[in-house]
């Protein structure tokens, strides 16, 4: 579309400059005017301004100017159609939106890239805009942005198969790509991709085959979830210990004032200073009303429930709980 624009304008551009070529050749040659005259003449006949003529005109020289009139009209009538459709097209809002959203996308660092906004997807996009994570969402069907009102989601219509399409959402500068198309053999050949692109890249994928779990695995994503599964085991586990599902159902980032909310701190947050301090020596459920319920160390490995005398070390985590008023005292106390 936008290619048979442009040949239209330059189109339209060629034929306004013929138009006065014509008209000035015309006046001077055929009517003997100068160079001045003939241009004068070419402008208040193409304007119909209809000022008069500069000399008196024949017969000739009428059917001339009738013709050379309607023609210019006509030319005129085109050219400024097709540059009035160019501009509206360049600035309508879409695109200016899309423009401002590219802008937005290329000043993004250490940001999330979530392939397929489907339900996985959907659902992964609304836990980032509850982290206040800066995120951008590639989906190849233009139509599932349609009424896209959230200015917090950011999106670039495209096939996430495609390099390109990863790079211009920032692949090189991303911390996570999140793969949550339906298609299994889709989100192996991003990841495979993803990967070449960015060696620290934390990629988590979905998988719906029991065999595509390995594939992923070996491809370069850290995690690869199954949502039939997860499904499954949730749902038989409400048969079995239903009160426990329900409370950790209740487990949240962000809900009403009634809800869990639970949160993780790493120790350059706990201990600023970068002195290594036991769990007691920190003090945080006086500070925060927050509630310690996991430790994970250095090496990956979690401690539930850990000792206040555990002592935590450079680049651990702390996993907190607590009711939402908590957690944003948590948060701002932390300046997580």
């Amino acid at each position: 579309m936008r290619k048979l624009i442009d040949s239209r304008i330059k189109l339209a551009i060629v034929l306004i400059i013929l138009v006065f070529i014509t008209g000035i050749v015309g006046f001077r040659f055929l009517y003997d005017y100068s160079w001045v005259n003939a241009l004068y003449m070419t402008i208040i006949t193409i304007s119909t301004v209809g000022y008069g003529e500069v000399q008196p005109m024949g017969a000739y020289g009428k059917i001339f100017t009738s013709v050379f009139i309607i023609s210019g009209l006509f030319i005129f009538g085109f050219g400024l159609s097709t540059i009035t459709e160019h501009i509206l097209n360049k600035n309508n809002i879409g695109n200016l939106k899309r423009n401002r959203m590219k802008k937005k996308i290329d000043s993004f660092k250490d940001h999330i890239i979530v392939c397929g906004y489907g339900q996985n997807g959907k659902q992964a996009a609304q836990k980032l805009v509850d982290y206040r994570k800066d995120f951008v969402i590639i989906d190849r069907d233009e139509a599932v942005f349609q009424g896209f009102e959230d200015d917090r989601l950011k999106y670039i219509i495209g096939n996430a198969t495609e390099d390109e399409v990863l790079t211009n959402a920032g692949i090189e500068r991303a911390s996570t790509l999140i793969c949550a198309l339906p298609r299994d053999a889709d989100n192996l050949f991003i990841v495979l991709s993803a990967r070449q692109l960015n060696k620290d890249l934390k990629i988590i994928s979905r998988a719906t085959e029991e065999n595509s779990y390995k594939k992923l695995k070996l491809a370069g994503a850290d995690n690869v979830i199954m949502p039939d599964r997860i499904g499954g085991s949730h749902m038989a586990s409400l048969v079995v210990v239903p009160d426990l599902v329900e409370f950790l159902d209740n487990l949240s980032v962000s809900g009403q004032q009634d809800s869990i909310n639970v949160e993780q701190i790493p120790f350059s947050k706990v201990c600023s200073d970068g002195i290594e301090k036991t769990i007691a020596e920190t003090d945080i459920r006086k500070k925060t009303g927050c509630s310690i319920i996991g430790y994970k160390s250095p090496s990956g490995n979690y401690v539930v429930n850990p000792e206040p005398s555990l002592k935590l070390e450079k680049e651990s985590k702390l996993i907190m709980i607590g009711r939402p008023e908590q957690i944003e005292s948590l948060k701002k106390f932390y300046s997580v």
